[in-house]
């Protein structure tokens, strides 16, 4: 099961994307887990998931966070803008899956 972590500010905001990502592998049928979480919550996080997508409004803290996820090789990127402003949940899972080794 691959297992993919969404972080933004609050986790309130990516919560509409998750659900969009999770229909989109049922209708692959891949398993996964995708769950959103606040900045606040990363550290206690980052160790269960396989790869961290950042949400617009948390990218500022990219560096910081690759760094804090570096421990346990969990890669750490933004999600692309125009597939966050547009919930584009194949696109932005494809990318997730992507970061997956």
């Amino acid at each position: 099961m691959k297992k993919i972590m969404l972080c933004c500010s609050a986790g309130m905001s990516t919560s509409l994307l998750v659900k969009k990502m999770l229909a989109e592998a049922e209708k692959r049928q891949l398993p996964v887990e995708i769950k959103a979480f606040g900045a606040a919550e990363f550290d206690e996080q980052v160790s269960k998931y396989q790869a961290v997508l950042l949400g617009p409004q948390v990218k500022y803290m990219l560096a910081d966070l690759q760094a804090r996820a570096k421990p346990y090789g969990v890669p750490v990127e933004p999600i692309a803008m125009t597939d966050y402003g547009m919930q584009r949940g194949d696109k932005v899972l494809d990318f997730a899956l992507s970061l997956i080794k």
